[in-house]
């Protein structure tokens, strides 16, 4: 099976994804644990705010400290979530970096099959696209999946995606 995703049609740039280099992107999410983009989002705002919070927090009372080696324990616990984890990446960068013509208003998701599932730009916006299910490549059902970003269709997503046609 081809491991490559395409992104063509009324864009500036055409470009070439290769879903298999995402597991060391450190924008992945846990399909998990993933409810929606609103939701993702609004968690990882919270979180930036408490971790910014604590930091202050503790050099108003203690100072600066040197930052610490991560404890043997750490790395392999990352590595083992990497190993074993179900994961996906929001799709919005690749799309605007490809930036599509002024006159685009849809997308085309193409599928190994043929098969073709039109939505709106903006709706292609907010996918999120899987690429790992439990540490493994999607080779049966890849090279991705596309999950809507309301996480409407995280049971039963759009498999087999070789392609998406910007019009």
């Amino acid at each position: 099976m081809d491991f490559i995703v395409f992104i063509h049609g009324n864009v500036n740039y055409p470009i070439t994804i290769d879903p298999t280099v995402w597991i060391f992107d450190e924008r992945k999410i846990d399909l998990r644990t993933w409810t929606g983009e609103a939701d993702r989002k609004k968690e990882e705002e919270e979180a930036y705010k408490r971790s910014v919070s604590r930091q202050w927090d503790k050099e108003l009372t203690k100072g600066v400290e040197a930052p610490k080696r991560p404890e043997t324990n750490e790395v392999r616990s990352k590595k083992e979530q990497l190993i074993h984890g179900t994961f996906a990446i929001p799709f919005q960068s690749f799309l605007s970096n490809s930036e599509p013509e002024p006159a685009a208003s849809e997308v085309i998701v193409e599928t190994a099959d043929g098969g073709e599932f039109p939505v709106s730009l903006q709706e292609a916006y907010a996918f999120v696209a899987g690429f790992s299910d439990n540490g493994e490549p999607l080779k049966e059902t890849g090279p991705i999946h596309i999950y809507y970003g309301d996480g409407s269709n995280k049971e039963n997503p759009i498999t087999h995606v070789t392609g998406f046609r910007v019009n």
